[in-house]
């Protein structure tokens, strides 16, 4: 067990919503604490929705992660590309790319460990092969890496801006500028942990997003976005920095949804990048998923 003693600067409504910013967890998470008797006050136990009074102290003791691997699972998944080095994946909406907090089945990894013969093994028993990520409801492709070489090389490709990924997103609202680049920096919200946010230098890390515009529409604008660096959902905080978020994310975009959407309309639609072993230039495209493409057939009939 790990113990860890916070005192509360100032008042807040319920010791789960302060303890969960304080500590870096979720709710749910705090609250487990707290009816297994692992979050103290005063030495007696304290209830998720106590009450918190600036001078609280509370003394939380934080159960040791048990050490997990990711194991194979029988999951459909489209591999667009594989030889004895790389794999491209054409990664639906809704699967997480590898597990993290309370979620360790139904993960690209999973399904990965199932299909492919190898993966490299430089990011753990976790995340073998992944050199890139996506979001969760993001769709589209990612290079996966076999070998520990190609990781190398894959990364490598990354860093230097080599590696090119390039996005299709359908914004809010009709965007003037027909191309641009967006630099800030991004990190954590200091509202909300659980999101990021474009914040004032020094704070946060340099995000570099390019875009083009690709069709217009009375309400909409399909954007072509091409990452210089590859910040946690980047291109996502960048569209609302815009003023354009994208349609259907429900953590960056609007309170209200025009359409009835799974998820947010971002699409990885393109990858060049070099072959680690024979130093061919690949490039792979794939169409937008079906759900993508309805919603432009509508938007392009607004008037």
């Amino acid at each position: 067990m790990e113990n860890k003693r916070v005192v509360a600067a100032a008042d807040a409504p319920r010791a789960d919503v302060f303890l969960s910013e304080a500590l870096s967890l979720t709710r749910s998470a705090v609250k487990r604490l707290a009816e297994e008797g692992n979050i103290r006050s005063e030495g007696k136990p304290v209830k998720a929705n106590r009450p918190v009074r600036a001078g609280d102290v509370f003394e939380v003791s934080l159960p040791a992660p048990a050490p997990i691997a990711a194991r194979p699972e029988d999951i459909p998944l489209t591999i667009v590309y594989e030889d004895e080095d790389i794999a491209v994946v054409d990664k639906p909406q809704g699967m997480t790319v590898h597990a993290g907090a309370g979620n360790y089945s139904g993960t690209l990894v999973n399904a990965l460990l199932y299909r492919l013969s190898s993966l490299s093994g430089i990011n753990g028993k976790l995340r073998p092969g992944i050199v890139h990520r996506i979001d969760k409801d993001t769709s589209g492709l990612l290079v996966v890496a076999k070998n520990d070489r190609a990781h190398l090389s894959l990364s490598e490709q990354i860093a230097a801006k080599t590696c090119r990924r390039e996005y299709l997103a359908l914004l809010e609202g009709v965007l003037k500028e027909d191309a641009g680049t967006i630099v800030t920096q991004i990190g954590r919200d200091p509202k909300d942990r659980l999101r990021m946010a474009v914040l004032p230098p020094p704070a946060g890390r340099r995000a570099e997003t390019h875009f083009a515009v690709e069709e217009r529409f009375a309400r909409n604008t399909l954007v072509r976005f091409t990452l210089g660096t590859g910040r946690t959902h980047q291109i996502r905080v960048h569209a609302k920095y815009l003023g354009h978020p994208v349609v259907g994310d429900a953590t960056y975009g609007y309170k209200k949804q025009r359409f009835a959407l799974a998820g947010q309309l971002l699409h990885a639609a393109r990858l060049e990048l070099t072959h680690p072993a024979t130093g061919e230039r690949l490039v792979f495209v794939s169409p937008l998923p079906d759900y993508f493409a309805r919603t432009l057939d509508i938007v392009r009939r607004d008037v």
